[in-house]
């Protein structure tokens, strides 16, 4: 009985929920929809939960910064299957370390 309960209880907190985001303007809808995408990938949630970089940036950071995109520019990047490749993983790892970060 009490199982029906929390599942009635659980659909009505989900109808209200949609119901709530129905009335949203289109400004809110966007952030609501972040939100949600943060709360449900873990990637999207350890980058939104990261505290925000105040150090300066030195001008012997802006010049490796420069010299670093100037090289980007000349000879483009390393193509990410590659890099991974050469620490023996796929992009199907990859993927997998991104959905499940806690798995070994």
């Amino acid at each position: 009985m009490e199982s029906n309960l929390v599942e009635s209880n659980l659909a009505q907190e989900r109808q209200q929920a949609h119901a709530y985001i129905d009335q949203l303007p289109e400004c809110q809808l966007a952030a609501v929809h972040n939100l949600l995408e943060s709360m449900l990938s873990p990637l999207a949630r350890s980058l939104a939960l990261a505290p925000y970089d105040d150090e300066p940036v030195t001008p012997e950071d802006a010049a490796a910064m420069e010299v670093a995109i100037a090289s980007l520019e000349r000879n483009g990047g390393v193509p990410m299957e590659i890099v991974l490749a050469d620490l023996g993983l796929t992009m199907d790892d990859f993927h997998r370390m991104v959905e499940e970060p806690d798995r070994p």
